[in-house]
């Protein structure tokens, strides 16, 4: 079987050691396409590989058509809205993702950015501290978790919703679980996004949620740029003078928040999982993933049906 790592924005050189050992300890071989200019490039690379493996790169209707041979696609990391699940269900192919891979990676950055935040972006005015503030999660999943436990040793009260996750396994973590999205922005100081983007979350972060955090709030989003509702978001910042937004994914509107000076920042490009040890894992995990679906059939991590 022959596996491809198309990157247009390569793993490192370490992650691309671990994939080839995984895959050619079993016999596979494995085939690269980094750091690719063209969708043409990528298109001509899919036409013999039975597996592919992907960062950030978007397959879509046309890869898959190009793709005849292709049996599985895996993203590595978390979010998986740059392969068209349909397309792929079409074309018979299995669509994985990584998840709790970059989980740490993606939970580090958020006290980074927080931390830069109530210290009034290093301006050299007096900030404030994250101990004693209260943290609400939007979706308790990997990142989320990871949050919680990193949030504990700020000695921060930490508050959760989730839709799909259990109240009860909430309070095992030690994590406040709040009824509803509106109860969690009504009682925390800050609230940090992790929900993916879905028909159900795209704009659903605006001014009628944000709105509730109490004076000073703090909304930092490290999820998917979609789940912002722009629009409401700055109108709100123009209203509420005292509330923060920081986003590890820079808006379509980038140029208007700037307007907020000291009360926005956005990262120039996503960043979350853009550590070594993250790179790292995803990369392999991913490859042990297609290892597995080659030797026995497991779908354990397919997210298309």
């Amino acid at each position: 079987m022959k596996v491809l790592v198309a990157t247009e924005k390569p793993f490192a050189i370490a992650a691309v050691e671990g994939i080839r050992e995984v895959v050619e300890a079993e016999g596979h071989e494995l085939m690269l396409l980094e750091k690719y200019t063209d969708k043409a490039q990528l298109l001509s690379a899919v036409e013999d590989a039975d597996a592919m493996i992907i960062r950030s790169d978007k397959v879509d209707e046309e890869v898959f058509n190009a793709a005849k041979k292709l049996q599985i696609v895996v993203r590595a990391g978390a979010g998986y809205d740059n392969i068209d699940l349909n397309a792929a269900t079409s074309h018979h192919v299995v669509a994985e993702n990584t998840p709790g891979q970059n989980s740490n990676a993606v939970a580090e950055l958020v006290f980074g950015l927080l931390v830069m935040a109530v210290r009034n972006f290093y301006n050299g005015k007096s900030g404030t501290e994250l101990k004693g503030k209260r943290l609400g999660i939007l979706a308790f999943g990997n990142v989320g978790r990871n949050v919680a436990r990193i949030a504990k040793g700020f000695d921060m009260e930490v508050y959760a919703y989730d839709t799909y996750c259990p109240n009860d396994v909430i309070e095992a973590a030690g994590v406040h679980a709040c009824k509803s999205q509106n109860e969690l922005f009504e009682n925390c100081d800050i609230v940090s996004l992790h929900i993916p983007s879905t028909p159900e979350t795209i704009k659903s972060i605006g001014s009628g949620l944000v709105g509730q955090l109490p004076k000073g709030g703090i909304l930092i989003n490290t999820a998917r740029k979609e789940v912002i509702n722009e629009e409401e978001l700055l109108e709100l910042l123009a209203n509420r003078t005292d509330l923060k937004f920081i986003t590890d994914i820079m808006p379509d509107g980038d140029t208007e928040f700037k307007k907020f000076e000291g009360r926005y920042f956005s990262t120039p490009k996503k960043m979350g999982a853009q550590t070594a040890e993250a790179n790292i894992n995803a990369g392999i995990a991913a490859a042990k993933q297609i290892i597995s679906y080659f030797t026995d059939g497991c779908t354990k991590y397919q997210v298309n049906k």
